[in-house]
Parts: structure tokens; C-alpha cells; sequence
């Protein structure tokens, strides 16, 4: 059950971060910054970087607990980036996506 709220947890804000309306002046295009841009519109890239925040942050949440390693900080980063870009190309604002 804690994977599944870290899973959750990661998704969500991630989805915050690269579509959330509240950023639009503050994220930087995708064009810009060599490359930075990119970062904050491709959901597996952020999605890594969202896992190893809330990994570092998750000592002070009782959500759940991990013990802490530089290994499975990195595994947990990557099932992040791996999970959010799954979810963010299975879901849309209106629900599933369907392609005809």
C-alpha cells in the first residue's frame, strides 16, 4: 500500500508540474534553457526528478516510510518516471484515452 501512495503521490505532482495552469508563466518553454525546458514538459523526465523529492522528503510523512539508500532512492525515482509517463499517456483531462 505505500508503493501505491508513493506511486499516486509522484503522479500527481508531476502532472501539477508540467500541465497545472498555476505554472504557466513560471515553467519555462520547451525551447529554452538547453534543455531545461524539456524537463518540465516531459512527464518521465520530471517524474524522476518528482521521485527522488519525495523519496528525500518522505522522513517527514507517515504515509509511508522507506529506509533510506542511495539504490533504492534511485529505484524509487525511476518507478516514479516509469509510472508517471504510463498514467500521463493513459489518462487526459477527459478520462481515458480512446484512440479510434
Amino acid at each position: 500500500m505505500q508503493l501505491l501512495y508513493f506511486i499516486l503521490i509522484c503522479y500527481g505532482l508531476t502532472q501539477i508540474i508540467c500541465y497545472g495552469k498555476i505554472f504557466d508563466n513560471i515553467r519555462p518553454k520547451a525551447e529554452s534553457f538547453n534543455g531545461l525546458g524539456l524537463l518540465f514538459h516531459c512527464s518521465m523526465c520530471m517524474g524522476f526528478h518528482v521521485g527522488l523529492f519525495v523519496y528525500l522528503f518522505s522522513v517527514f510523512s507517515k504515509l509511508f516510510t522507506f529506509d533510506f539508500s542511495f539504490i533504492d532512492m534511485f529505484f524509487m525515482a525511476c518507478i516514479s518516471s516509469g509510472t508517471s509517463y504510463i498514467l500521463d499517456k493513459l489518462i487526459d483531462d477527459n478520462g481515458l484515452r480512446i484512440n479510434k
